[in-house]
């Protein structure tokens, strides 16, 4: 009689994370499967939309499982221990780029801005719009911005970013305000009701 070789698919990530402590690579596989495209758009969209740095560090990320997966601790969620190891992977990336650059932020890709023109957009002069937003965007500091594109790219809840980041859902609520506020201050040169009506478009069309 043929013996079925177990399948993960059915597995939680922390059952999986259990079986890599083992050495089982099938079931780092299966969860290499669930997370790999995810993880490649945060770091994508966190590391200033550079495409290769984006892959390296997402398999750096998956490297680091492989090799060292007795430091999760099973009694809290994989997927918040996985966005916390993310998001200071990127933290140290942006200190190394301010230390090269002498600045704070690094200045945004401009293929970052491709997105197709709006009415809405137009009416604030798109080109000249979206020009400053990218400035601006780039001067948000690392913790806004990382809320600010789990929450509208990612498009995780606020509870989910809550428990990813381990803070309340007050501070993530704070933070997203904070950011739309900042940008709406620092764009009011334009048309006040026309920029928040691009604002919300501009965050569901660009690959921020």
């Amino acid at each position: 009689m043929k013996v079925l070789k177990k399948t993960y698919r059915e597995d939680s990530d922390e059952e999986l994370m259990q079986e890599i402590v083992k050495g089982n690579s099938r079931a780092f596989t299966e969860l290499y499967d669930r997370y790999n495209v995810q993880m490649f758009r945060y770091f994508y969209k966190m590391l200033w939309q550079d495409r290769e740095k984006a892959e390296d560090f997402m398999q750096e990320l998956f490297t680091k499982i492989i090799h060292k997966p007795h430091l999760f601790n099973p009694k809290y969620r994989f997927k918040t221990w996985l966005y916390t190891i993310a998001g200071n992977m990127c933290k140290n990336e942006y200190r190394k780029q301010e230390v090269r650059k002498g600045s704070k932020n690094e200045i945004v890709d401009d293929k970052m801005y491709n997105a197709e023109q709006t009415s809405a957009i137009d009416d604030v002069d798109g080109n000249t719009f979206k020009q400053r937003l990218k400035e601006e965007l780039g001067e948000l500091t690392f913790s806004h911005r990382q809320v600010f594109i789990l929450r509208f790219k990612q498009g995780f809840s606020i509870r989910e970013i809550a428990e990813l980041l381990d803070i309340s859902e007050g501070t993530v609520k704070s933070r997203i305000f904070y950011a739309l506020k900042k940008l709406n201050e620092r764009l009011k040169e334009f048309n006040p009701g026309a920029v928040v009506v691009a604002l919300l478009l501009l965050i569901k069309l660009l690959p921020i």
